[in-house]
C-alpha cells in the first residue's frame, strides 16, 4: 500500500502535541478525519472541518445555506495542498497544522510524535492551560474537582496509538475475502439465483459454526451468514451476476476498496447500524458475552428517542433488533460465538471506525 506522511501539529497546546503519522495515498478526506482521531487521541465527539485555500470541507448540512462546506467524502488527501488545517470541536476549537512531508512507510501507522492529546470539553486551549496550572498547584482550590473530572493527563503512547491508526484504515474481513475467493474465475448461480452446493459446503468447511447441524449443508441458506453475505458483496459491487454467473468485480481486487464499500452498508445514522457497531465495539472491550447482558450493555449506549410502532422500544425489542442484524455481523466477521455467549469476532476492530475507536477508548475507560 502507498502511504502519505503526514506531521500534524495541535496550535496554541503546551507541552506541544505533534504527531507523524502514514496514511494511505488514496485517502478521502471523511477517512482522513478518522485518522486524525486516531493518531491525536480525540473521541469523535464533536463537529469538524478541514480547510485549505479559503475552502472549507466536512459533513454538508443543508441547514447551513451560503455556508455549506465542500464534501469531504468526495475530496482525496491529494486533491488538497501540501499544508490545510484541521479544526475539530467548534466549541473549543482545537486547530491543527497538517503538512505532507513525503511519501511514508509500507503500512500506515504512527511513526513519532510528542504530547498527550488535551481531556475533550475542557475549553479549547485556554482552558486546557489553566487546567494544566490548577492540576500542578496541590494548593489550589480546585484541584480535587478537577482531579475526579479529568483523572490523570494522557501521555502520548506511539505504539498504542500506531495500532490505533492501523485498525482504523482497516482489514477486509476473511469472511468477505473466502467468499470472492471461491467466486474468481466466476460461479454459476442456481436456477434460483443461490450459490451453488460446492461453494456452500467450501465455506462450511471454513466456518462450519455458521451451521448448527453436524451435516453437510446443502443449500447457502443452511449457512445462514453466508446468504447475507452473498447479498451484501452484490449490493455494495464486490461481485456482479452476468449471464448467470457471479463474478468478482475490479474492486473486490483492492483490499482498500473493499473495506470502504463494505462501510457504505451501514447507513451512518440507521438504527440497526449504530445498534451493530456499538454491540460489536462492547465485545471487543469486554469479552465475551450472553446476548442478554449484551443488550443490557448496549441499550443506555444507543441513547433515548427510538421507537417502534409509534411506542418507545422497551429493551425486549432492542434484543430482538440486535438478533436480526447479528446475522449480518457474522457475516462480516464482526460477531462469533454460539448462542448462547457472542464474542467479537476478528474484523470487530478493524471494519467500522467508529467500532475501532469506542472499543479502544472502553479498554480503558469502560463505559458500563
Amino acid at each position: 500500500m502507498r502511504t502519505t506522511r503526514l506531521r500534524i501539529t495541535m496550535r496554541d497546546v503546551e507541552p506541544a502535541v505533534v504527531r507523524v503519522i502514514d496514511v494511505p495515498a488514496d485517502v478521502t478526506l471523511g477517512e482522513l478525519h478518522g485518522l486524525l482521531q486516531a493518531g491525536l487521541g480525540w473521541t469523535d465527539s464533536h463537529l469538524h472541518q478541514f480547510t485549505a485555500d479559503d475552502v472549507r470541507y466536512g459533513v454538508p448540512d443543508p441547514d447551513w445555506g451560503d455556508l455549506q462546506v465542500q464534501d469531504e467524502a468526495a475530496v482525496r488527501l491529494r486533491d488538497l495542498p501540501a499544508r490545510f488545517e484541521y479544526l475539530y470541536d467548534f466549541g473549543d476549537s482545537w486547530e491543527h497544522d497538517v503538512e505532507v512531508i513525503g511519501r511514508g512507510a509500507e503500512t500506515p501507522g504512527c511513526v513519532g510524535g510528542t504530547g498527550g492529546c488535551p481531556p475533550e470539553d475542557c475549553g479549547g486551549a485556554p482552558g486546557y492551560e489553566h487546567l494544566r496550572e490548577v492540576l500542578a498547584d496541590p494548593r489550589h482550590e480546585e484541584p480535587d474537582q478537577l482531579r475526579k473530572w479529568v483523572g490523570e493527563l494522557p501521555s502520548f503512547d506511539r505504539e498504542a496509538t500506531d495500532v490505533l491508526v492501523r485498525q482504523t484504515v482497516g482489514e477486509a474481513p476473511e469472511s468477505v475475502r473466502l467468499l470472492l475467493d471461491l467466486l474468481a474465475g466466476g460461479v454459476k448461480l442456481t436456477p434460483g439465483g443461490r450459490l451453488p452446493r460446492s461453494v456452500v459446503r467450501a465455506v462450511q468447511e471454513r466456518r462450519p459454526e455458521w451451521y448448527s447441524l453436524d451435516r453437510p449443508a446443502s443449500i447457502e441458506e443452511d449457512l445462514y451468514p453466508l446468504a447475507v453475505l452473498h447479498d451484501i458483496v452484490r449490493k455494495v459491487g464486490l461481485a456482479r451476476l452476468a449471464n448467470g454467473v457471479l463474478r468478482p468485480t475490479r474492486a473486490a481486487a483492492d483490499d482498500r476498496e473493499v473495506v470502504r464499500r463494505l462501510r457504505t452498508w451501514f447507513e451512518p445514522e440507521g438504527f440497526t447500524s449504530i445498534l451493530g457497531g456499538f454491540a460489536a465495539a462492547v465485545l471487543a472491550a469486554s469479552g465475551p458475552l450472553p446476548p442478554d447482558e449484551l443488550t443490557r450493555r448496549v441499550v443506555p449506549l444507543v441513547g433515548d428517542g427510538w421507537a417502534v410502532e409509534g411506542r418507545p422500544m422497551a429493551a425486549a425489542d432492542y434484543r430482538r433488533v440486535l438478533g436480526q442484524v447479528s446475522a449480518e455481523l457474522r457475516a462480516l466477521d464482526l460477531l462469533a460465538g454460539d448462542w448462547r455467549t457472542w464474542e467479537a469476532g476478528p474484523s470487530a476492530r478493524t471494519l467500522l471506525p467508529r467500532a475501532t475507536a469506542l472499543a479502544d477508548l472502553w479498554t480503558r475507560e469502560p463505559a458500563w
